[in-house]
């Protein structure tokens, strides 16, 4: 089924945006609670060892301190499968900045001062928090972040490479970077009536209040999770972090009473994890005319010693471009270290940053354009599926981005444009992101008499602007008027939903809305003529499958072209211009899908020039840790930013014909 747009492809304003801008619009540290208590934690000040000796009666003693948590005194949880929450369970130090011990207090001020007043001894081992391409420790894991093989091989390409006419071989690092959103992650956390409540900033209520249930061992029903609005998150409010299980062992300290916990900015950069840096080995072979036949891609990234997360960098290299001989690898290495995690576009940002760069080299060595490069080595299906793709728009994005940049104009020879001192240089890059539908999505919509409908649905909004576009796609469903239609979200209450992340969100909430939507008017029809029934109606739904998952490879693509220009006296850089243009299918709203891509796009910006996380090995710490010396960009960095959608229909990705599109703008512009 494809639905006809009426409220779909509308550029409406956020629904919630009257809430924002007033402030009535309650984020997780504000809900209302009474009395609460206050926590601040105490950070573990080496990154392997193990707690010897406590003293806590300082800060015990302390007017207005309730109590204080070490892994003497905190409630032991049920499960141990997942180590890094293992949070006050033992002795154990596993990385600088761990949590170990917590005060609880009546002011968030005295427990910030009581806690200074906690004394630990240690006894350190020896640790390791450099990642190097020579380390002895690396390894082939078994697979990837999202269940990618680790390796992939395509033909010979040491063979290819050995024959190729035109070859490079280049190595790219990126730093560690870190999610940083406005909202910091903030919990409030009551046990009452023998059920938790947690009140959250979280990108799935429902996948926390599964991990959450698990790891105290708690009938799922007992716990609830709320989060209306998220300020922010990027991949880093996805999982269950060490803030979480803090704040849920404090809360049983305290039964009865609520607990307050919200991290700092500093405390942000041990604890909620971060993109892992990457050292990526590319090389490309082609013959005289530019075709490339051979492409090897080398990944080495890290991860912590109590857990594995790897990011799935070389992923993007199987799909991108035609060679018939291909090879991409992963390789870990395990230091002392708080867990990386997902970040916006896991592998695409970093991966695509050095395919591309190295596409662009390759482009100049074969002395061709590099936009027709690209275009000359589109593969005409996917080439590691070898299937079709359902649509495939990077050529006509390539192509509408360079006349709209206005590439013909640019020299391609390096630092010969000038203009006032400044060396004026342009860039391209392609953009790529998967179309994933993720399961475990139900949804309930209720009608009225009057003719009002209440969708129901546990999804998240992360500020990307799902309480509008859902209601959009609701209300084409339903084919009502968008003013009749009410959205519940936010609330693990609600029907479960899957957690946004891989851009899955529209696609596999809307999918379900839809089929509910579908469910009810059928209902309606069949058994009351069309009229609604005087105590109302309702039909639930799960999230259908995709029939058409195994015929076609889905992507939503887009090309990114930038103006840099660096000073040639002072080497400053500044980046004048930025303009995508992207093929993503339906675009739901564009005003809030030309945000997300902008947003994108400016994080990419920040990505390739400011960002960095800078760790003393010494002591195994960022020292950057707030967002004075991690420095992200800001309205002084960030110029012209253009975002252009091409017209795609693509009938198989889901019944809206949409293709997300919050990953999609970063990828590719550190290379641009």
């Amino acid at each position: 089924m494809t639905m006809p747009a009426r409220a779909m492809g509308l550029p409406l304003d956020r629904f919630d945006g009257p809430e924002k801008v007033t402030g009535t619009a309650r984020y997780a540290y504000e809900q209302p609670v009474d009395r609460p208590a206050y926590l601040h934690p105490v950070q573990a000040t080496i990154a392997a060892g193990r707690i010897v000796a406590v003293d806590t009666d300082a800060a015990a003693a302390e007017p207005g301190v309730l109590t204080v948590l070490t892994h003497r005194t905190a409630a032991r949880v049920a499960s141990t499968a997942d180590p890094e929450l293992l949070i006050l369970q033992s002795a154990e130090v596993n990385y600088r900045g761990q949590f170990v011990a917590a005060v609880l207090a009546e002011t968030s001020e005295t427990a910030r001062y009581a806690a200074s007043l906690v004394r630990l001894e240690y006894q350190a081992r020896p640790h390791d928090v450099e990642l190097r391409a020579d380390h002895p420790d690396a390894y082939a894991p078994a697979q990837t972040n999202g269940g990618f093989d680790t390796d992939s091989v395509l033909g010979d390409p040491e063979a290819a490479l050995a024959a190729a006419e035109v070859g490079i071989d280049v190595t790219y690092t990126t730093p560690r970077y870190h999610h940083n959103p406005i909202e910091p992650h903030a919990n409030v956390a009551l046990w009452r009536d023998d059920r938790l409540t947690l009140y959250l900033s979280t990108q799935g209520v429902h996948r926390i209040r599964e991990s959450v249930a698990t790891l105290f061992g708690l009938d799922h029903q007992r716990v609830r999770v709320v989060s209306p609005h998220v300020g922010g998150a990027f991949g880093g409010k996805l999982h269950t972090h060490p803030d979480v299980v803090l704040a849920v062992l404090a809360a049983l300290a305290l039964p009865g009473r609520p607990v307050r916990f919200a991290l700092t900015r500093q405390q942000m950069f041990s604890q909620v994890g971060y993109r892992t840096p990457t050292i990526q080995r590319v090389r490309l072979g082609a013959d005289s005319t530019g075709r490339l036949r051979a492409i090897t891609h080398d990944v080495i990234v890290q991860t912590a010693r109590i857990k594995e997360f790897v990011e799935q960098a070389a992923t993007p290299t199987r799909t991108m471009y035609a060679a018939e001989h291909r090879r991409t690898t992963h390789r870990v290495v395990p230091l002392d270290v708080p867990v990386p995690t997902i970040m916006r576009a896991p592998g695409k940002t970093p991966g695509m940053f050095a395919l591309e760069s190295a596409l662009d080299e390759m482009a100049v060595a074969c002395g061709q354009d590099p936009v027709e490069f690209r275009i000359a080595n589109e593969p005409p299906v996917d080439p590691e599926l070898g299937r079709p793709f359902s649509s495939r728009g990077l050529v006509a994005c390539l192509r509408e981005g360079a006349r709209r940049f206005g590439w013909a104009d640019r020299d391609p020879v390096p630092a010969t444009r000038r203009h006032d001192g400044w060396l004026v240089g342009t860039g391209v890059a392609a953009s790529m992101y998967p179309v994933y539908r993720l399961p475990g999505s139900a949804a309930t919509i209720r009608v009225d008499p009057g003719g009002r409908y209440t969708v129901s649905i546990g999804a998240a909004d992360l500020g990307t602007g799902t309480w509008t576009a859902l209601r959009q796609v609701a209300a084409d469903a339903l084919e009502a008027p968008i003013h009749r239609v009410e959205l519940r979200i936010g609330d693990s209450d609600l029907p479960p939903a899957m957690a946004a992340g891989g851009s899955s969100g529209i696609t596999s909430w809307g999918s379900t809305v839809v089929a509910a939507a579908v469910r009810l008017r059928l209902r309606l029809a069949e058994g009351y003529g069309g009229s609604v029934p005087a105590e109302g109606l309702e039909a639930s739904a799960q999230m259908p499958a995709n029939p058409h998952r195994e015929e076609f490879s889905m992507y939503a693509f887009g090309a990114q072209f930038a103006e840099v220009r660096v000073h040639q006296d002072t080497g400053e850089v500044r980046v004048p211009r930025l303009l995508g243009v992207f093929a993503a299918g339906r675009i739901i709203n564009p005003k809030t899908g030309r945000s997300q891509l902008l947003g994108g796009m400016t994080m990419g910006l920040s990505m390739a020039l400011h960002e960095r996380a800078v760790v003393d090995p010494r002591f195994g710490h960022v020292v950057n840790h707030d967002l004075a010396e991690y420095h992200i960009a800001t309205c002084a960095d960030v110029g012209t930013v253009e975002v252009h959608f091409l017209d795609e229909q693509d009938p198989y990705v889901n019944p809206m014909g949409s293709k997300g599109i919050g990953e999609l703008g970063i990828v590719g512009t550190a290379a641009a």
